[in-house]
């Protein structure tokens, strides 16, 4: 199978589970979900594969135990590539993003000597201006009120030194393209012009060393 982009059938799918997020819409529109969602989203991976690495689709079910939002259905496909960058289609339309979401506290401290050194710092901050200029938001979701202990209050990057996570992220809104193969080279271009921050990431922070919890 060929991408061929996503029919209105896939929008208006998570269009009535946004109404109805129950096991009843679920079942009644499973075929829906697993032939106008899925199976597009799987013909997309496997073409962006040989540059982006082998895709990952996240399960259709929300983990509830401790989230008092108790639907039990994501109200969007997301999808993970090997090499660096995530996916999503939603009624919202489609997005990227490209960097670290979740930073452990040792990845966090690499990332901060990294900000807090000249060199590796700058760079960091030309790439996340060039990116901006491109219209790509850098996006922060967990960042500090106050300095790290240990960085003086007015280091010059200071707003990058506060933060926990950062990502690359463009959003699509639903439009005629999206029903046609040209998502896949959108993607591809906001992934090519976001690699230099995974490259950075990959190269100042990389993978948590902690042990894992057993």
């Amino acid at each position: 199978m060929t991408f061929q982009g996503w029919s209105a059938e896939a929008l208006e799918f998570y269009d009535g589970l946004e109404a109805d997020n129950s096991k009843a819409y679920w079942t009644a529109h499973k075929a829906v979900y697993e032939s106008r969602v899925q199976a597009p989203m799987e013909a997309l991976l496997a073409e962006l594969e040989d540059e982006f690495g082998e895709g990952k689709i996240f399960r259709p079910y929300r983990d509830v135990r401790f989230s008092a939002d108790k639907t039990p259905y994501k109200n969007w496909i997301g999808a993970t590539l090997s090499r660096g960058g995530y996916v999503q289609l939603s009624a919202e339309g489609l997005a990227a993003g490209v960097g670290y979401h979740t930073m452990a506290s040792d990845q966090v401290d690499r990332y901060r000597r990294a900000v807090a050194e000249d060199g590796s710092g700058e760079q960091l901050l030309r790439l996340t201006a060039q990116l901006e200029k491109q219209g790509i938001e850098i996006q922060v979701r967990q960042t500090l009120k106050t300095m790290p202990r240990g960085y003086p209050k007015d280091h010059p990057r200071a707003d990058l030194l506060r933060n926990k996570d950062i990502i690359a992220w463009r959003q699509w809104p639903v439009e005629p393209w999206l029903e046609t193969p040209a998502g896949k080279e959108r993607l591809a271009e906001f992934l090519r012009a976001a690699r230099p921050l995974t490259e950075w990431l990959d190269s100042h922070v990389g993978p948590t060393t902690a042990p894992r919890e057993r």
